[in-house]
């Protein structure tokens, strides 16, 4: 008996010995362990989504069309897609929505067909945007110009916006040196803040080389409303303004200029083609940077920030090249400014500034800075008229 025991502790001592040398075999032969890479986000189906999978959504109040606002985002678009190297079908577009309930649906749908993120770009999709995130936790909602997402309180709620007052004070320079009556035009979409802070720039930039310039404003109350456009650009030319600028979505203040004979500054696009005979320069976005930086954020599994805004220095605004009508020195006057902007720090809105009641808004040398990515000035400036 003792011997059988004996023999079959040997065995036993002789399996655990072959046992041990196999699992040193196998992690002899395991490969050498490599960098961790970032986890990345997952799918509501919870497949890890990469740039090959990525489904983006966006949600535009006109259509490429307008050239102006849509069209120099979805500029911003096409430069993101053939960046990032997408597909046709990784990115769907629901343009010509309005700001009211159908804004909701549009939105909606764009989380039912299976998008990643989704950035809606108009002022008044922001409360539809913050109604449909509540439901869809797992989508990241992306709005332009607005400033809600941090008080919504949801995670995957984001704000962005540019620094385009820095390129509206550019394009003021411009006009500033073009005027020969000293009164600049200047037709608007809304009293709000994102208009009244861009119309003062411009203000700001025409009166730093010409400080007998006043501006006429007048609103349409719509984002893209042609014959309104029209309407108010004659309207203002009836008034004296031989430099109309603008901040509203169509081509309509450029032809307007033209056909009475004065002077043009543009936004959104070059409105050469449309005006060849009035248009100067125009204030312009690369919406690029921001889809680029959103995009890698949630690709790599980090939070996308509540609220972003660039500018100049970092290539989101900027204008587009000066015309063969721009005045003599406006183009030595726009480079002398950027370099103030960019190299220098300068601050567009530095004191001091009153309101066009007299009021004292910024002390010397005291600077204004937004808090959020959308623009919250919105002090109408001394030697500003509006009109209703």
């Amino acid at each position: 008996m003792k011997k059988i025991i004996a023999i079959l502790l040997a065995s036993l001592m002789l399996l655990a010995l072959v046992s041990c040398g196999e699992q040193e075999k196998v992690k002899d032969e395991q490969p050498a362990e490599e960098a961790v890479e970032p986890a990345g986000q997952e799918s509501g189906s919870g497949e890890k989504v990469t740039l090959e999978n990525i489904k983006l959504g966006f949600v535009h109040i006109s259509d490429p069309s307008d050239m102006g606002y849509t069209y120099n985002h979805n500029l911003g678009t096409l430069k993101m897609k053939e960046a990032l190297g997408l597909r046709d079908d990784q990115i769907i577009n629901q343009y010509n929505i309005e700001e009211g309930a159908s804004c909701e649906t549009a939105i909606r749908e764009l989380a039912e067909q299976g998008c990643n993120i989704i950035f809606a770009t108009s002022f008044g999709f922001e409360d539809y945007c913050i109604k449909v995130a509540k439901d869809f936790p797992e989508i990241e909602f992306c709005h332009a110009t607005g400033f809600k997402a941090k008080s919504s309180g949801l995670a995957n709620m984001h704000n962005y916006f540019g620094k385009i007052y820095e390129a509206r004070y550019l394009s003021g320079i411009v006009a500033g040196l073009a005027t020969k009556s000293n009164k600049l035009g200047y037709v608007t979409a809304m009293p709000f803040a994102e208009c009244i802070s861009g119309y003062d720039a411009f203000y700001l930039g025409a009166k730093s080389v010409n400080p007998d310039v006043e501006m006429l404003v007048m609103y349409t109350m719509s984002w893209n409303d042609p014959t309104k456009e029209m309407q108010v650009a004659q309207a203002l030319i009836d008034k004296g303004c031989d430099v109309i600028g603008q901040h509203c979505d169509s081509t309509a203040p450029a032809t307007t200029a033209e056909a009475n004979g004065v002077l043009h500054i543009g936004y959104n696009s070059d409105m050469r083609e449309a005006a060849p005979n009035a248009s100067l320069t125009s204030a312009v976005w690369d919406w690029s940077r921001y889809l680029l930086f959103a995009i890698d954020k949630y690709i790599n599994g980090e939070e996308i920030p509540v609220d972003w805004s660039e500018g100049l220095k970092e290539g989101v605004v900027d204008i587009t090249e000066l015309s063969e009508l721009a005045p003599e020195g406006a183009a030595e006057a726009v480079e002398a400014a950027r370099k103030r902007i960019v190299e220098d720090g300068y601050e567009v809105f530095t004191g001091p500034l009153n309101d066009n009641q007299g009021k004292e808004i910024l002390a010397e040398g005291e600077v204004y800075l937004d808090e959020q990515s959308a623009p919250a000035f919105e002090h109408v400036l001394e030697g500003i008229t509006v009109f209703e």
